[in-house]
């Protein structure tokens, strides 16, 4: 978020000189940005993969810090909630064999953090939302006990007022209120960053709004909550919910846009107008100051580090959103936050190949989509893919200028793929390594058996053995991290009789 956080008390000073300062961090911002040479340079792709830490019994484990502490590494740090981490792996050249290099990354580091939890009786496991969760999972101590999370809690209960209704519907529905936040820590997600110019922001910024719905549709890996049978990817809309810091009137006549959402509108210009927007629309929840004058650094060619700037636009978590860093030389990258953790890793790194070929794909005839393709089709695309999966029925223009049609998200995709490929092999992957992973994506496509249809086959079969809900969970989970540990692709994963 770019700046640490050490203490979880603030005043009113405290917020009025952290808005003065987001007000700097913007005309410092668009000055970096419209600076020539800046962001120029090879295209990098990154990820984050967040994990829930689990006893011998597929309970959640609340021992993450414990367990980053002994993996030893900077590069696997503890989530918002207290049995969930993080491994990042460095960036990689798009161009040559990303995929491959990024599983290589993953590897190592699951490795590593095995071996760290291993002495604390944990395991890991990467699934959208813990199938084995229970109600009294989400208490007070369902946060981890650091500033940053505390203060993150505290800020959203300050300026929600109110318990945080989650409301889901499906097969089973669920209804609940919630006195706090620590629902939120029941989602982990596969968050994959892309580097973009600030010249080819805008293109590929929309091109990745239109492709996050389709492949969703096919990642989705969350059917289920507290026992309920709900969403494709349940995650979400818990998320949204679980995350929402407006006071129940202001979401009724929607006077602002929840925290959490998909986003507001097509990107006209640049990425200034996204960080723009959320110091515009949403509150501070962190108002933590660093040193620097970014205007004066800006002014002097200098890279601000734009801590507050960051610290905020970190804190409103749009499915996709800007990320400027100011390490090295600077950089502004994409971050793609819709993709769910697991089920596999090649699983994960075909959905990534996927979104980032689709949107390399669309990026150079994206302008002659949009003006027949409404912003609020592309959101309701994102919603019914995350609720339905691969049958959702989404609008999509089929050809630039064409109104959109309705179709499949299955039908869509395998339309696709084609050009998905051909968008890995303009941004420089080599053919073997895009075929490979495409395969994967099309193959599970195909046979319609993502990591949710999976978990409710599985969960159906498992069921009418024991009769009982919460025992072929916990069995399916069970079978869930066989899986996983195969390293197979979830469409061969056995579903039992």
């Amino acid at each position: 978020m770019g700046i640490e956080i050490d203490h979880d008390l603030f005043t009113a000073a405290d917020y009025r000189r952290f808005k003065e300062r987001l007000r700097q961090g913007l005309v410092a911002l668009e000055r970096v940005l419209g600076r020539p040479g800046f962001g120029e340079g090879e295209t990098t792709i990154g990820t984050e993969l967040e994990l829930f830490l689990i006893d011998a019994e597929g309970r959640p484990l609340r021992v993450s810090r414990d367990v980053v502490q002994a993996t030893g590494t900077p590069l696997v740090t503890p989530e918002m909630g207290a049995f969930d981490i993080e491994l990042s792996t460095p960036p990689v050249m798009l161009r040559g064999r990303p995929f491959s290099e990024l599983r290589e990354h993953m590897e190592l580091a699951l490795q590593i953090i095995r071996q760290g939890a291993t002495r604390f009786g944990a395991n890991v496991v990467p699934v959208s939302i813990l199938p084995t969760f229970r109600r009294d999972d989400f208490d007070a101590n369902a946060i981890t006990d650091l500033p940053r999370y505390r203060a993150l809690a505290a800020g959203l209960n300050r300026l929600r007022k109110t318990p945080f209704r989650i409301c889901i519907d499906g097969d089973e529905p669920l209804a609940l209120m919630s006195a706090d936040v620590a629902m939120e820590a029941a989602n982990t997600a596969f968050q994959v960053h892309l580097r973009v110019t600030p010249r080819e922001f805008a293109r590929m910024f929309n091109a990745a709004l239109m492709m996050t719905a389709p492949v969703l549709a096919a990642a989705g890996n969350s059917p289920t909550f507290l026992g309920h049978r709900l969403w494709h990817e349940t995650r979400v809309a818990l998320f949204k919910q679980a995350g929402d810091d407006r006071t129940p009137e202001e979401a009724a006549a929607f006077l602002r846009p929840p925290r959490i959402g998909f986003a507001t509108g097509w990107v006209r210009e640049g990425a200034a107008e996204l960080f723009m927007e959320s110091v515009a629309l949403h509150e501070p929840i962190l108002p933590v100051c660093g040193e620097e004058n970014a205007v004066e650094c800006a002014d002097s060619g200098g890279l601000p580090q734009l801590e507050e700037l960051r610290l905020h636009h970190g804190t409103v978590w749009n499915w996709n959103r800007p990320v400027y860093d100011p390490g090295g030389d600077g950089n502004l990258r994409i971050e793609l936050r819709a993709l769910p953790s697991g089920p596999g890793i090649d699983d994960m790194l075909a959905n990534a190949a996927c979104l980032l070929g689709g949107i390399l794909a669309l990026a150079p005839h994206v302008h002659e989509m949009l003006p027949a393709f409404p912003f609020a089709l592309a959101e309701r695309n994102f919603y019914r893919a995350a609720q339905f999966g691969l049958d959702a029925e989404l609008a999509w223009p089929l050809e630039p200028h064409a109104p959109p049609v309705s179709v499949t998200a299955r039908e869509l995709l395998l339309q696709l793929l084609p050009r998905i490929f051909e968008g890995l092999i303009a941004g420089g992957v080599v053919p073997e390594e895009a075929r490979h992973f495409l395969d994967l994506f099309g193959e599970r496509v195909r046979t319609g058996i993502t990591g949710a249809v999976w978990q409710r086959r599985t969960l159906d079969a498992l069921q009418a053995r024991s009769g009982d809900r919460e025992t072929a969970l916990r069995e399916m989970l069970k079978l869930y991290l066989a899986g996983f540990q195969s390293r197979q692709p979830i469409f061969a994963w056995p579903i039992p009789k």
